[in-house]
């Protein structure tokens, strides 16, 4: 889960006077998310191997291609659907593939209305046309402040045909708002995209759910 005092804290670490934007991950940032109960999700329809075709560290076909939007939501059920028992719902697949998306804390909107007007504030995030409603629907059931109104601009996977970790994707966001990498943090909680962050010179945060971000002040 998210440590919500980690991110006030955060503000003291990692914002020098040479930061100018900050860029937020979306799930396991912004919203508490649960990779297991995905995959145990899953497990109880009849996957009994979908630890080992989807984690937070690596996915394989058909997850990257409907991050991506190579694919759509219609397909990505019917691929689910062939691996499951006949029987099995359109409906229990998407309630399963959801099953990972939990709740927005209060303090997370708080502290992004905090950084208004100080910083140039972005969200960056791998999702796809089934999560994303569900995790908007979760965003307003903490705060009546619209998502998208918290960032000068919101660049999602599927919709733009990228995804973390390449380095391609950090580059695009950077380029299509002139950023200047050096100026900027990049905060996930998957080290695989913050080491693609790193390579084009982006400052990084790795926001673990085991380590409080007050280790850095020890």
């Amino acid at each position: 889960m998210i440590r919500v005092k980690a991110f006030f804290l955060f503000l003291c670490f990692v914002i020098a006077e040479h930061i100018d934007t900050i860029i937020f991950d979306f799930g396991g940032v912004l919203i508490n998310i649960d990779y297991q109960r995905t995959i145990a999700a899953f497990q109880e329809l009849g996957i009994v191997d979908f630890e080992e075709r989807y984690s937070q560290a690596e996915q394989k076909a058909p997850f990257n291609e409907f991050e991506v939007g190579k694919i759509s939501s219609q397909c990505f059920i019917n691929e689910m659907l062939q691996y499951v028992p006949a029987g099995i719902s359109a409906n229990k697949v998407v309630h399963a593939w959801n099953a990972m998306i939990l709740d927005v804390p209060l303090a997370v909107v708080e502290l992004l209305m905090s950084l208004q007007g100080k910083y140039r504030i972005f969200v960056l995030s791998n999702t796809n046309e089934i999560h994303l409603p569900k995790a908007l629907a979760e965003w307003k059931k903490t705060t009546d402040i619209d998502f998208y109104s918290c960032f000068e601009q919101v660049y999602l996977s599927h919709e733009i045909g990228l995804r973390k970790p390449d380095e391609a994707i950090f580059r695009y966001v950077c380029e299509q708002q002139s950023i200047i990498p050096a100026n900027a943090v990049f905060i996930d909680d998957s080290i695989q995209h913050i080491e693609g962050a790193r390579k084009v010179g982006l400052n990084t945060v790795h926001l673990l759910d085991q380590i409080s971000l007050s280790s850095f002040f020890s």
